[in-house]
């Protein structure tokens, strides 16, 4: 990366059940507009920067009490992003710009957003473009999948048991099936566990791999969940992480409304960056 004349960056690294985000407070513009996408791919770097799933921006709104900019690891830009909307909701609240009841601009609309304690409950965008039984053909065969915006594209695959599936090699071809092109889709693989619970793995198109937890993605897999299996709201969604979220709806003979996510935002830690945490010159 060139030589930058950006100092010190604060931020805070969250977690939202096991799916981890770098917030940066960007009203007074302190990153330089031309090199934050280097800046993302920089910091977002495990073990050669402070690594992360993703990097959330707070910005200013005339509309509502801020606005998110959510960057993947590669830096492109993501709608929306469940875990990191609850964490990028606290912490607002923290930081003293919103109240605990609050609303934000991300790229799938107007998101609300409740805060109490480490918990946030966030109402998403109403699901779009749901279909049932899609027929795709993979290396190893036919599939059927379910597929559903939940604010950013989702496919879903009804398994028999997640532990065993894999994730890396399968979700990768269905991101990148021609069936979901251009924009790709992320790639979800779901079990029932309890008769309220399933659990789920997700391959995430942006980070390119699986993560430990993927908020849009247990939204998907929930109602899927309810369509298929007739699970009943709310229903209790364990994560590749251990971590258990918890998706209301109200479903319509079908058509889906009023869904909220609801799940922890963890402070892990503040601090600052300096620019040796984003520079990937080969020569240093």
């Amino acid at each position: 990366m060139a030589e930058t004349s950006m100092d010190q960056v604060p931020f805070a690294k969250m977690s939202g059940s096991g799916n981890d985000f770098i917030l940066i407070d960007n009203r007074s513009r302190v990153l330089q507009e031309q090199q934050i996408a280097a800046f993302v791919t920089g910091i977002c770097r495990r073990r050669l920067s402070a690594g992360a799933d993703g990097v959330i921006l707070i910005e200013g709104s005339e509309t509502a009490d801020f606005r998110w900019r959510f960057f993947n690891a590669d830096a492109s830009l993501a709608e929306m992003c469940g875990n990191g909307a609850r964490c990028a909701a606290r912490f607002a609240f923290l930081q003293g710009i919103c109240g605990a009841r609050l609303r934000f601009e991300t790229g799938a609309g107007v998101i609300e957003a409740q805060v109490e304690g480490m918990r946030v409950k966030v109402k998403m965008t109403d699901p779009q473009d749901l279909r049932l039984d899609l027929r795709i053909d993979l290396a190893s065969g036919s599939l059927t999948v379910c597929s559903v915006n939940t604010g950013v594209p989702h496919a879903v695959v009804l398994t028999d048991g997640v532990e065993g599936v894999d994730v890396a090699r399968v979700g990768r071809e269905i991101r990148f099936h021609p069936q979901f092109a251009p924009e790709g889709t992320n790639a979800n693989f779901i079990c029932k566990e309890s008769p309220g619970g399933i659990a789920i793995r997700t391959y995430e198109r942006g980070v390119e791999g699986e993560t430990l937890a993927c908020g849009t993605g247990a939204v998907a897999g929930a109602l899927a969940a309810a369509s298929i299996l007739g699970l009943t709201s709310p229903v209790s969604v364990r994560t590749a992480g251990g971590g258990h979220l918890t998706v209301h709806f109200e479903n319509r003979s079908g058509f889906f409304r009023d869904v909220y996510q609801e799940g922890d935002a963890r402070l892990v830690y503040t601090g600052v960056l300096h620019p040796e945490a984003w520079q990937q010159d080969a020569a240093l």
